[in-house]
């Protein structure tokens, strides 16, 4: 639940939008504001996806995999620990069994003992496993050490990524990411399970020319049964739906609701309580990753990956619940370190204007809890974050969130090219990057970390801002509207599910849980009486009846018993 020192921001309407007469007028409207021109740009057909031709990389990678299926090469797979580097390695284990590969295996880093992607620690690990070829996903473009580690001990690795690449690109015998090559390219916002993927249907093709599905008796498989993982994936990593990227979640989706999807993923709706029929891209974001996302978090991403390679039900409802108990755990860990984070904040503001970015430290603080952390800071105070958590040889491992404008990788580089040697090594996007740096040199970064942030940003940027697709008149408040906004989707990063602002009356209220409340409100026009709900409410912000109220908020179909029209609400406070 969001402050009162909120500015709500209406999105403007593109004034050349053509769009088909035939949609719902609110979605019309809806889209407008997303800059979706023409039906075109409507069309989420899979025959209009990008070519894996276009993807850099992706046809030497092809080759090389083809190589070592011909000549029965063990190939390890060397995943991520979160939610992406997980749906990545089940996808490329499932397509490399699908397309008839004989040995193939995962290796999932653990986050306190190995570090993040290929280390030569990795490498060590990966070594008793006996592989001829190694393949990263979701990681690599940055491990240029583990990458010559392996090329030491005579081991091909190909790379698939889409973190931003450094300077200098790692000696790997082929590195897929769309990073790397033309800015042009459709597919170049894919997160690392759509890179995966695009790399196994370019593989499929070339093994279709050479013949080998003929040779080996086998019928060339449809990949597209994958592509639950695909939206899974591209979902939880918050990557920015783009055509390309809502048109892979979209068919996903549908597998899912189909009950065609993998039994893990599954398992997981069940566990959190979701309708697969109508699961919604906001389900797999909220519901579905943190599960998956908790073991990497806490223990051990490797139950992550078997829950999604799992075919039989009552084993992959098994280890979902693992996922869930841990994912419990993780709130409770988060929980505390929030109320600690938030006093170090409050502190800061009693001293003053808060920095334009602030750095964040805690001795007890969970490594695998501070990405989490950072986040929920950053809506809390409206400008960069980053959290750090001491690992077992003293170092601070950080995690970096960020506001539209700041592009915090860039902040980092900046400041290592300032400062060589502050930071041990870093990576990431524009709005989220991870760090190492020496426990004594914190309080230098801290200082070089708001410095640098003071010259990118302007007071407005770090504004909190609620853009809002404006109001809706009495006659739209229904079931009708809110069933056409959830066909309208996928929502997500970068394709903003729809959100509302007006002003009501509150009839009557009832808190819920611990800190949700519960109301029913009449719009001040007039109109029928609806239903909302809001999560996480503050005490000092639950309204009294008969107080008029300004809110944002989304529509959806309430589906307990029956379906009705709920608002949930995303801010509240006294209409001015």
């Amino acid at each position: 639940m969001l402050d009162g020192r909120i500015t709500i921001r209406r999105r403007p309407e593109a004034a050349t939008a053509s769009l088909p007469d035939t949609l719902h007028p609110v979605l019309r409207r809806v889209l407008s504001r997303r800059d979706v021109r023409d039906a075109g740009d409507l069309d989420l057909t899979l025959d209009r996806l990008p070519d894996p031709d276009g993807l850099y990389g992706c046809n030497a990678a092809a080759e090389r995999l083809a190589v070592a299926m011909e000549e029965g090469t063990r190939i390890l797979v060397i995943g991520d620990y979160d939610a992406d580097g997980a749906t990545s390695s089940a996808l490329a284990v499932r397509a490399l069994r699908l397309l008839g590969t004989r040995q193939v295996d995962f290796l999932v880093p653990n986050r306190f003992t190995s570090g993040y992607g290929l280390t030569p620690e990795v490498v060590e690990l990966a070594m008793a496993r006996k592989p001829g070829l190694l393949v990263t996903v979701d990681n690599g473009i940055s491990s240029h050490a583990g990458v010559a580690a392996a090329g030491a001990a005579g081991i091909d690795v190909v790379v698939t990524d889409h973190h931003l690449p450094g300077e200098s690109l790692p000696t790997a015998c082929a590195i897929v990411n769309p990073q790397c090559g033309d800015e042009d390219y459709p597919g170049r916002h894919l997160a690392g399970v759509g890179v995966i993927f695009y790399l196994m249907l370019a593989l499929r093709r070339l093994l279709r020319v050479r013949g080998w599905f003929t040779a080996q008796g086998l019928t060339e498989p449809n990949l597209g049964v994958l592509l639950d993982l695909v939206a899974l994936g591209t979902v939880a990593d918050v990557a920015q739906l783009d055509r390309v990227n809502r048109t892979l979640v979209e068919h996903g989706l549908r597998r899912l609701r189909s009950g065609n999807g993998c039994a893990g993923i599954a398992a997981l709706v069940r566990i959190g309580r979701r309708d697969l029929p109508y699961l919604a891209a906001s389900d797999l974001g909220f519901v579905v990753g943190p599960r998956l996302n908790a073991a990497g978090r806490l223990a051990d991403m490797s139950v992550g990956v078997r829950c999604l390679l799992e075919d039989d039900p009552r084993r992959a409802l098994a280890l979902a619940g693992e996922l869930d108990t841990l994912n419990r755990e993780r709130r409770k860990i988060e929980q505390g370190m929030r109320l600690e984070a938030e006093a170090m904040v409050a502190e800061l503001a009693n001293d003053g204007d808060l920095p334009p970015a602030l750095s964040l430290f805690d001795p007890t603080w969970h490594q695998g809890i501070v990405g989490i952390l950072a986040g929920r800071l950053k809506e809390r105070v409206h400008r960069p974050v980053v959290a750090f958590a001491a690992d077992d040889s003293g170092r601070l491992k950080g995690s970096v969130r960020s506001v539209p404008g700041v592009h915090v990788r860039d902040v980092l580089q900046a400041i290592a090219d300032r400062e060589p040697g502050l930071i041990e090594r870093f990576g990431g996007h524009a709005m989220a990057a991870g760090l190492t740096l020496e426990a004594d040199g914190y309080p230098r970064f801290a200082e070089a970390f708001a410095e640098e942030v003071a010259r990118h940003v302007d007071p407005a940027m770090l504004q909190g801002v609620i853009a809002s697709d404006g109001d809706l008149v009495a006659k739209e408040l229904t079931v009708d509207t809110a069933l056409a906004l959830e066909a309208g989707g996928p929502w997500g990063q970068g394709f903003p599910e729809p959100l509302f602002d007006g002003r009501f009356r509150l009839c009557r209220s009832h808190p819920v849980g611990e800190a949700h409340l519960r109301m029913e409100l009449e719009p001040v026009t007039g109109g029928t009486v609806v239903e909302a709900i809001v999560f996480n409410i503050e005490p000092r912000n639950v309204p009294a009846k008969g107080d008029t109220i300004e809110l944002a908020y989304r529509v959806n179909v309430n589906r307990y018993r029956d379906e009705r029209l709920q608002l949930v609400v995303e801010h509240l406070a006294p209409a001015t």
